[in-house]
């Protein structure tokens, strides 16, 4: 069973990932994403973002996402924390563990939850750049490696 949070406060990965090691001994991989806000996009400088979201569809989005990949490959447990409000450069965005029994397996379904997070959950981010305020569109490269994947959407709830 997955885990999902979605939140203001920062996360530390070693406490994460301790906590989903002390679950189950059958781990034997573990394998990491941690999304940090840039001081750069597009060109143009970032002093902070803002994150937003749509409290329970969001929650049920990730749920969605991580189950897939837990019935795609072999895996033991998976965590996944998206923070919301406003971030500053280098503030951890979002964090990624996946934990299977084999490298491999692990990962792949870290890179497919990633993949489909950023296309697929309701998230809407703004950027503070020295212009003011601009929303941060999609972007063609995450379209084309979620459907690398080669799935069709992901059913909805």
């Amino acid at each position: 069973m997955p885990t999902i949070r979605v939140q203001t406060e920062d996360f530390d990965i070693s406490c994460e990932v301790a906590q989903l090691r002390a679950r189950n001994p059958r781990i034997g991989a573990i394998a990491t994403f941690i999304g940090l806000v840039r001081d750069l996009n597009q060109g143009e400088g970032v002093a902070a973002m803002v994150l937003e979201h749509y409290p329970g569809m969001t929650e049920r989005s990730l749920d969605r996402i991580t189950r897939e990949a837990m019935d795609r490959w072999n895996l033991i447990d998976a965590l996944v924390i998206h923070r919301i409000g406003e971030l500053k450069p280098l503030d951890q965005i979002v964090l990624v563990i996946v934990a299977s029994a084999h490298r491999g397996d692990a990962f792949r379904a870290c890179e497919f939850i990633m993949d489909y997070l950023k296309t697929d959950a309701p998230f809407w981010k703004k950027e503070g750049t020295p212009a003011g305020m601009r929303w941060v569109e999609a972007r063609a490269s995450d379209d084309q490696a979620r459907d690398r994947w080669q799935s069709p959407r992901l059913p909805e709830n």
